[in-house]
């Protein structure tokens, strides 16, 4: 299993509708919106990480409000 967080960062004012489209993308196992330089963090597991960069690049990327991501890999 891979496992990778993802900081997003949302377009002013996006972060809540944001945070609810994450939460509904497959293989998100967990998300939260957060104060800081980013606007919701969220925990993504795939079963390779080509799952992973398909997960992150297609369907976070893809979600409406979605203006970047940082995604860290979890080595075990």
């Amino acid at each position: 299993m891979a496992l990778a967080f993802v900081c997003i960062t949302s377009a002013p004012k996006a972060a809540e509708s944001v945070l609810k489209e994450i939460r509904k993308v497959d293989r998100v196992v967990e998300a939260f919106m957060v104060y800081g330089n980013y606007d919701v963090v969220a925990t993504v597991e795939g079963d390779t990480l080509g799952d992973l960069k398909r997960i992150i690049t297609q369907k976070i990327r893809g979600v409406k409000g979605v203006k970047r991501t940082l995604s860290m890999v979890v080595v075990e």
